[in-house]
């Protein structure tokens, strides 16, 4: 008897002792077990939605300063990254050769010239001829015959077609002169306009043959150091923004790799081109950038990286994007979020469904992805909570309306089990 009753007083005290540490160990296995969650706050402040692209720097022209005239370089006067002056000597072609067909040309017409003055003198002597047997004849009526008075008037029409030949020579023998002349000029090769030469393209003794084909001597950049041009390519999707971007004078910031810390930030749109590009199933549009480049920081050919800025706001409610895209377990809901969860999945059906849609219910969806939802720690379970977004940047999407406030904490993923 007594044994057992010291048993069921040692199991009594057992059972005491279960019972005073069951709770708290049970709450201590229930804090163990707790999901702890990323968390990362509604701000207040700017937000600027852009489109971010690549694009090549090139010269606003690029003109192609060739050769006329075939033949050896005798001088080079410029070089690369020499700046140049419309009308200035680039490089001089061995002039020799037309020199020589300058002189010629410059005898011929002299001899034609002197051809003139004997074809003016033998006219002359026909014209005085037939006055003379004129006035012989008038005299002595029947001194001189009609075939004799024709002979002299005929000879005097042949010394006048003779000094037209004569003359009209000289006209071509001008011409022969006017053209060689030119061809001498065109030995000195002259800057168009002005700029900065970008390619040079011969050196000194390098003989130049333009019978077939313009030979290209120097390419010429005008207003370098003015101003460039940035070629980027924009998707489709995003070209009505950049239209928008353009209309409203949006400035175009970039970067490019020579000067990684340097921020370009005067850029604007000048052009979005008609002419649309494909490559690998993607349809792209050229958009052309304008920016100044005083400093000759710029050159032909770097990479620039673009972002187009569309629109900003300034002092709105925004929510960190990982909230917008946090998607989380069943379990962890609220019973009566759950339902909001099931609309998830049928989104994602339907967003992962090939067959073809109206163009009515694709603008409606459109719409309707403006309204999104983001999950708020409650303690123990996680609750939804109702946004429609805005405009949007790599890091925040802009609350339209939305019961949060500055400050208010979103989830936006699981901690990892320690």
């Amino acid at each position: 008897m007594k044994t057992l009753l010291k048993v069921l007083i040692v199991l009594g005290i057992l059972g005491g002792i279960g019972y005073g540490s069951y709770r708290p160990l049970m709450e201590y296995m229930a804090k163990r077990n707790k999901t702890e969650w990323r968390m990362q706050s509604v701000e207040l402040g700017d937000i600027v939605q852009a489109v971010n692209s690549t694009g090549k720097v090139e010269p606003v022209k690029r003109v192609s300063v060739g050769a006329t005239v075939s033949g050896p370089i005798a001088e080079l006067l410029v070089d690369f990254n020499t700046k140049v002056t419309a009308g200035q000597v680039l490089a001089k072609i061995d002039p020799r050769l037309y020199k020589s067909g300058v002189e010629r040309d410059m005898a011929n017409l002299r001899t034609r010239q002197a051809e003139v003055a004997r074809a003016e003198a033998m006219l002359q002597q026909a014209s005085n001829d037939e006055r003379r047997s004129g006035q012989l004849n008038k005299n002595r009526d029947g001194f001189i015959s009609e075939a004799e008075i024709d002979q002299f008037r005929f000879a005097r029409m042949m010394r006048e077609a003779e000094l037209q030949v004569a003359q009209t020579n000289i006209e071509q023998a001008q011409a022969q002169l006017d053209n060689s002349q030119a061809n001498l000029a065109y030995t000195e090769i002259l800057a168009p306009c002005d700029g900065i030469v970008i390619d040079k393209k011969v050196d000194v003794g390098q003989t130049l043959a333009s019978q077939f084909q313009t030979p290209e001597v120097f390419v010429v950049a005008p207003e370098m150091d003015q101003r460039m041009h940035i070629y980027a390519s924009v998707d489709e999707a995003d070209i009505g923004w950049i239209r928008r971007a353009q209309e409203m004078g949006e400035s175009v910031r970039f970067t490019v790799d020579a000067y990684p810390d340097e921020l370009f930030d005067q850029g604007k749109i000048v052009q979005v081109r008609l002419s649309s590009k494909e490559e690998q199933n993607v349809i792209t549009y050229p958009v052309i950038v304008e920016t100044p480049n005083t400093d000759l920081k710029l050159l032909p050919g770097m990479t620039a990286n673009l972002s187009f800025q569309i629109h900003k706001k300034e002092k709105v409610l925004k929510v960190p994007n990982p909230a917008l895209r946090f998607y989380p377990a069943r379990e962890k809901v609220h019973p009566d979020d759950v339902k909001i969860l099931d609309g998830f999945e049928d989104q994602k059906q339907f967003a992962d469904s090939p067959k073809m849609v109206s163009a009515d219910e694709k603008a409606q969806n459109s719409k309707a992805l403006s309204i999104r939802h983001v999950w708020v720690d409650d303690g123990k379970y996680l609750r939804a909570k109702a946004v429609k977004i805005g405009i949007s940047d790599n890091r925040y999407t802009e609350l339209i309306e939305g019961e949060l406030k500055a400050g208010d904490t979103l989830v936006i993923g699981e901690k990892p089990k320690k």
